[in-house]
Order: C-alpha cells, then sequence, then structure tokens
C-alpha cells in the first residue's frame, strides 16, 4: 500500500537515495516541491555527519625497503575507525556516482585524474562539502540549513507543484 509521496517504503527510499546523490553531485535540482521538502531532512543529516568527523585522520609511519636495501620511511595518512563507520553509513543512504569524462579532456588525462578514486562522491562530500559547512559553522555559529529550497510554481501537464533544492 502507497505511503509517503504515494510509493512504498522501498520505492521511496530508492527515490530519496537517488535524489539526495544527485544534490550531493551537482549542488542544485529540480523536482516537485513534496520530493523536495522529504529530501531536505534527508541531505542534511548526511551532511551532518559527514562535518563530524571529515577530519578524523590517522597518521602514521610505514618503513620498507626499497631496490638497493634501505630502510624508506613514508608518512600515510587514512581514515579513523569512527570515520570509517561514518562514511559506510554514508555510503549505504547514497548511490556511488562515478564522474563523467568532460567533453575537451583526453581519456588519457581523465584516467590519471581518476585513477586513486573510487568513490568520487564520497571524497566531494569529504573533502569539499564538509569542510566549507564546517568553516562556515565556526565563523557564523550556524549549524544546519545546508539546503534551500524555491518554490517555481505548477507545472505544465499535471500542475505538480515544482521546486529547486540547492545546497547553500
Amino acid at each position: 500500500m502507497p505511503g509517503k509521496l504515494g510509493r512504498t517504503a522501498e520505492e521511496r527510499e530508492a527515490l530519496l537515495r537517488n535524489q539526495a546523490s544527485e544534490l550531493l553531485w551537482k549542488g542544485k535540482i529540480t523536482t516537485t516541491a513534496a520530493k523536495a521538502k522529504a529530501l531536505q531532512p534527508y541531505v542534511e543529516k548526511i551532511i551532518t555527519k559527514a562535518i563530524r568527523v571529515f577530519d578524523d585522520n590517522i597518521e602514521f609511519e610505514v618503513t620498507s625497503k626499497d631496490k638497493k636495501g634501505k630502510d624508506v620511511t613514508v608518512k600515510s595518512v587514512k581514515d579513523s575507525p569512527k570515520k570509517l563507520a561514518v562514511r559506510r553509513q554514508i555510503m549505504a543512504k547514497l548511490y556511488d556516482l562515478q564522474e563523467v569524462k568532460p567533453f575537451n579532456e583526453s581519456k588519457k588525462d581523465f584516467k590519471a585524474r581518476t585513477a586513486d578514486i573510487q568513490h568520487p562522491l564520497m571524497e566531494k562530500l569529504f573533502n569539499e562539502i564538509a569542510p566549507k559547512y564546517a568553516q562556515r559553522k565556526e565563523e557564523n555559529g550556524q549549524g544546519g540549513g545546508y539546503t534551500r529550497i524555491y518554490l517555481l510554481g505548477a507545472r505544465r501537464g499535471d500542475a505538480a507543484e515544482m521546486a529547486i533544492i540547492e545546497l547553500v
């Protein structure tokens, strides 16, 4: 039996995952007002989780032998267990979008740029979006309010109320 948004729970969850992934990737999407209002708290909770742990890393040194037999010490950084747990929770709520090659970039350059990135959406969330809002929170003391909804009016055809939801 259909519930909220006229969909079953599984369909609604898939819809929210898809729209949240697109919103975080593109920064702005157009949808119906009801979907935008359902999407807003979903995305804000994801961003809040990312803000809490985005800078929680562990630095460690790895010592190995090079070709000549000398010890080489390399500093490395990885996610803390808390950050890894949050990353996995967020990955369960979003789809893993892959980066698309721009028209003016060569295939070789695109492969070189994206070779070491396994989950581009997670990298964007933790390296661009979360630090930006964490800085805003420090400067203004404002947590939350990461998205904004503009109502556009009725859609031609079925008269559904349309809206733009964007990251602020």
